[in-house]
C-alpha cells in the first residue's frame, strides 16, 4: 500500500519499522551505522546494517561474482582446447604442404610471407567463429537476461550488446588463436627449401613392442601395422589422443552441473529438511505452543526450533546471521554436510559453517562476541565448538537448550517443524491462519518447486549450453584427427590399394588407428574432465551458495558415449574418402 494510506488507516502517522538512508559523499559507513544504533535502540531497533548485507543486494552480488567466475573459468578452458586443436590441425598442414613451401621459397616466396600466409588462414577461421559467436552470444544473452528479469523481478532489465564486448572477443579468440599456431607457423617460415623438396624422413623401422616380447602372433597383420605405425610415431599418436582426451574433458564439464545441483538438492531438502511444514511465530513464545501444533488436524509430529538476530565478531570481522536453535535428537530438521553425514549439535558453543569461519578467519576453541539484535541486546561470548561443510548461506548454530540458556530467557521457541498428512494440508493451513501468533508458513513441496524453477533453471540452461558446445568440440575434434591422418598418409593407403589390398583392409588400418586412440583417450579425457570440474566449482564457491563436486557415473557415460558416436561417424565419412583415393596419381608418383 501507499505508505501515507496505510499510515492513516491504522492511525499511526509518522510512524515506520524500516528505514533505508542515503549517505552523503565521504561520510564513514561504520560511524552511520553506530549513529543510527544509539538513536534506535530506546525504540526497539535490531540494529543498522550495510546494503551489502542486505539479502537482496547479497543474491544480485553474488550471481554477478558467479558469472565472473565462469566467464573466466569455462572460456580458458574451451579457449585452451580451440588453441591445442588448431595447433594440431596447422602442424599436420605444414607437415602434408612441404613441397608447395619449398616450391613458394624456391620462386621467391619469403618466410614471413609463407608464414603470413597461415596466419591469414587462422584470422579468417577467428573472424568467422566471431560472426557465428556474436549472433548466437547475442540470443544466449537476451534470453539469460529475461531469465534474471523473472527471478529477481527486476522492474527493467534489458539486453545491450555493447561493441567492446564484441571487440574484446574479437581480441582474445584472435590473442588463443594465434597462440596455439605460433609453433606450427614458425616451422613453416623456417622450413629450407632443399630440406622441404624432399619428402620427410621415414620413421625408423624395427620391432614393435609387442613383437618384442613375443607377443606379434597374437594379433593379426593389419593389427601389427597399426601398433607399428602408433609407435614409430609416438609425437602425432600422442597428440591425436590428447586431442580426444580434451573433447571428452570438456563433455564432462558441461554436464557435471547438473549432477551437483541435484546432489545438493536431494541432500538439503530430502536427508537435511525432511519436515512437510515450518511455522514461524510472531515473537519468542514458551515450548507449551509445540501442544497446541500438535493438536492442529493432520500434525502427526513437531520439532520446535528458536532463531535470534545477532552479529558476530571476531576481532576486526563481523557478520550479521540468525543464529538457528535446533533440537540434538531432532528428525525432522537435521543438520547434514556436504559429504551427507549428519552433524551432531554440541552440548555448549557454536557449531559454525565453514565459510563464515573462513569469512571471520576463526577457527574451533576460539572465542566470538555475540551481539544479540532483538530485546534487551545483550552481548555475549561463546566458544566455537566446531564447524560444518554445508550448500548454502553463512549459518551459525547451538542447541536449543544452550540458545536460550545464552538468551537466558528459558524454554522458548521461535517456530517448529512440523510433518503432516497430506490428505489434510488444507485443515492444518486453515487452523495456522486463525493463529494470531503464526506469522509465516513455508512448505517445503513449494519452496522444492520454486527452487526448481528459479536456481536450478538458470544452472541448468547454462549447462545445456555447454553441453551443446562441448558435443561440437568433440565431434570436431575426433573428425579432424582422423582427417589429417587420412591426409598425411593418402598415398601410403592408395599404394597398398595398388598392390592388393581391399578397401575393407586398407579402411581397417586407418580406422583401427583411429579406434585405438579413441580407447586409449576416453580415460585420461574423464580424468582431465573431473579436473576442468574442480576448477568450475570453485567459481560457485560463495558465501551465499557452493556447488560440491559431484559427477555421477552417467555423466562419465554420456561423454564417453559422445566421443564414440563422434569416432563412428567420424569413420564412416572417411571411410568414404578412402574408397575415393586417386590410385592413378599414387602410380604416376616418382620415388
Amino acid at each position: 500500500m501507499n505508505e501515507a494510506d496505510l499510515a492513516a488507516a491504522f492511525d499511526m502517522k509518522g510512524a515506520f519499522n524500516d528505514v533505508a538512508l542515503r549517505l552523503t559523499p565521504g561520510a564513514v559507513e561504520e560511524e552511520v551505522i553506530r549513529g543510527v544504533d544509539r538513536l534506535t535502540e530506546p525504540y526497539g531497533g535490531l540494529g543498522a546494517y550495510p546494503r551489502r548485507e542486505q539479502t537482496s543486494d547479497e543474491f544480485v552480488t553474488n550471481e554477478i561474482r558467479e558469472l565472473r567466475g565462469m566467464a573466466l573459468i569455462a572460456p580458458a578452458i574451451f579457449l585452451a582446447v580451440a588453441a591445442f586443436l588448431l595447433n594440431i590441425v596447422l602442424s599436420r598442414l605444414v607437415a602434408t604442404q612441404r613441397e608447395q613451401i619449398a616450391t613458394l621459397k624456391a620462386l621467391g616466396y619469403t618466410g614471413v610471407e609463407v608464414g603470413w600466409h597461415y596466419v591469414k588462414m587462422v584470422l579468417v577461421l577467428v573472424a568467422a567463429g566471431v560472426a557465428l559467436g556474436t549472433v548466437a552470444g547475442a540470443w544466449m544473452g537476451a534470453n539469460l537476461t529475461s531469465l534474471y528479469t523473472r527471478f529477481f523481478h527486476f522492474p527493467v532489465f534489458s539486453f545491450t550488446l555493447e561493441p567492446e564486448v564484441v571487440g574484446l572477443g574479437l581480441l582474445v579468440s584472435g590473442g588463443a588463436s594465434l597462440a596455439g599456431t605460433l609453433g606450427a607457423v614458425r616451422r613453416a617460415t623456417r622450413l629450407p627449401p632443399a630440406e622441404a623438396m624432399r619428402p620427410e624422413p621415414p620413421a625408423s623401422y624395427r620391432p614393435t613392442l609387442v613383437e618384442r616380447l613375443g607377443l606379434g602372433r597374437l594379433f593379426s597383420p593389419a593389427t601389427r601395422m597399426v601398433l607399428r605405425q602408433l609407435e614409430r610415431q609416438p609425437r602425432k599418436a600422442l597428440f591425436s589422443a590428447l586431442g580426444i582426451a580434451t573433447a571428452v574433458a570438456v563433455l564432462v564439464l558441461g554436464n557435471f552441473m547438473g549432477d551437483s545441483v541435484q546432489y545438493a538438492m536431494d541432500t538439503h531438502f530430502e536427508m537435511a529438511q525432511r519436515q512437510d511444514v515450518t511455522v514461524s511465530f510472531l515473537e519468542p513464545t514458551a515450548d507449551t505452543a509445540l501442544y497446541d501444533l500438535r493438536h492442529l488436524p493432520g500434525v502427526r509430529s513437531c520439532e520446535a526450533f528458536r532463531v535470534v538476530a545477532a552479529r558476530l565478531r571476531f576481532g576486526p570481522r563481523s557478520r550479521r546471521l540468525g543464529i538457528r536453535g535446533l533440537e540434538p535428537a531432532g528428525e525432522l530438521n537435521q543438520l547434514v554436510d556436504i559429504y551427507r553425514q549428519r552433524v551432531e549439535l554440541p552440548a555448549e558453543g557454536l557449531l559454525l559453517s565453514r565459510k563464515l569461519a573462513e569469512l571471520l578467519a576463526a577457527g574451533v576453541g576460539d572465542t566470538l562476541e555475540v551481539e544479540v539484535l532483538e530485546g534487551e541486546r545483550p552481548v555475549r561470548e561463546v566458544t566455537v565448538a566446531g564447524l560444518v561443510d554445508d550448500f548454502s548461506g553463512t549459518s551459525a548454530y547451538m542447541s536449543r537448550a544452550a540458545l536460550n540458556r545464552l538468551l537466558r530467557e528459558g524454554p522458548v521457541l521461535s517456530g517448529a517443524f512440523l510433518a503432516v498428512d497430506a490428505a489434510r494440508r488444507d485443515e492444518l493451513y486453515a487452523g495456522l491462519k486463525q493463529s494470531p501468533r503464526a506469522t509465516g508458513v513455508v512448505v517445503k513441496e513449494a519452496a522444492l518447486a520454486s527452487f526448481r524453477a528459479t536456481v536450478a533453471e538458470n544452472l541448468l540452461r547454462m549447462q545445456a549450453f555447454n553441453v551443446f558446445f562441448a558435443a561440437v568440440i568433440a565431434f570436431g575434434v575426433v573428425y579432424n584427427s582422423v582427417r589429417i591422418a587420412l591426409a598425411e598418409r593418402g598415398r601410403e593407403l592408395a599404394t597398398l590399394r595398388v598392390i592388393g589390398f581391399t578397401r575393407a583392409e586398407v579402411s581397417r588400418l586407418l580406422l583401427g588407428e583411429l579406434a585405438l586412440l579413441t580407447a586409449a583417450a576416453i580415460p585420461a579425457g574423464l580424468v582431465l574432465g573431473r579436473l576442468f570440474a574442480a576448477l568450475a566449482a570453485r567459481a560457485y564457491d560463495t558465501e551465499l551458495f557452493r556447488i560440491p563436486l559431484v559427477i555421477e557415473p552417467s555423466t562419465y557415460g554420456f561423454a564417453a558415449l559422445v566421443t564414440l558416436i563422434a569416432a563412428l561417424g567420424s569413420g564412416l565419412a572417411v571411410r568414404r574418402r578412402v574408397d575415393e583415393l586417386d590410385l592413378v596419381a599414387v602410380l604416376k608418383t616418382k620415388e
